[in-house]
């Protein structure tokens, strides 16, 4: 039994300073919706739109805001985005069973006011996983904010939040045109895995305070140079983006 329990010891160290791209689950997609490549802090690869010159526009208006709720390495992620007149999607391949999470991630760059753009998300044509989506009611204006949606795959058969409809091998993610102006969404990434295996965001107060200990630190604060940072707290500026209505 000791050796056991000693054998077990270094595993527990291990895990415990484990990267956090180990951690995750197994990502077997992400893409950059209207940007280009890049690596997350958790190491996750989010590939070139595949979209670009298809369907929609890609738009990075979103690089006029610091982006609240979100590590700076990360911002991209929800500076650049892909928006449509009409309802859009991806098709993403998912090939073997198992528990999966699709991870959708938003950032209202353009409006200042809740109630200005709603739309749903469905998956498969069937599934309705998020309704009425008004990123500003949720967080705001230029903060990050993540939808998780677990669902399963048993050979024909995709299953979530009790439905079933069948699966031919890929998923399909859609964006819908509602009533209030475009859908529109910042980057995906399908994880194979449950829900405990997405990092979590963290919460808007905490990044309420260390935006407000930054600011202090920062060399704008003591009057002098002029930092990205510091350009958090300059007025916005009001002109729309150079394609109408992201």
């Amino acid at each position: 039994m000791q050796r056991f329990v000693a054998s077990l010891f270094p595993l527990c160290v291990l895990l415990s300073f484990c990267d956090p791209a180990l951690c995750l689950g197994e990502v077997i997609y992400a893409i950059n919706a209207g940007g280009e490549e890049h690596v997350d802090l958790h190491g996750i690869r989010y590939k070139r739109d595949p979209l670009f010159g298809k369907v929609g526009t890609a738009s990075d208006y979103g690089k006029l805001l610091v982006i609240g709720r979100a590590h700076k390495n990360d911002h991209i992620l929800y500076q650049t985005e892909r928006y449509h007149t009409a309802t859009f999607g991806y098709e993403i391949p998912v090939n073997k069973d198992g528990d999966y999470v699709l991870v959708l991630k938003f950032c209202e760059v353009y409006f200042d006011s809740p109630g200005r753009k709603v739309f749903d998300v469905v998956l498969n044509g069937q599934h309705t996983v998020v309704s009425d989506l008004d990123i500003h009611a949720k967080v705001g204006r230029g903060v990050a904010h993540d939808e998780h949606i677990a669902f399963s795959i048993k050979g024909n058969k995709l299953r979530i939040n009790g439905e079933e409809s069948t699966h031919d091998g890929k998923i399909k993610v859609e964006f819908i045109k509602g009533y209030r102006d475009n859908p529109k969404i910042n980057a995906i990434y399908v994880m194979r895995g449950t829900l405990d295996d997405v990092p979590e965001m963290p919460p808007l107060e905490e990044l309420d305070e260390e935006d407000e200990e930054e600011e202090e630190d920062s060399p704008a604060s003591h009057g002098s140079g002029d930092s990205a940072h510091g350009s958090q707290h300059q007025p916005r500026r009001p002109s729309g983006p150079r394609s109408p209505n992201p």
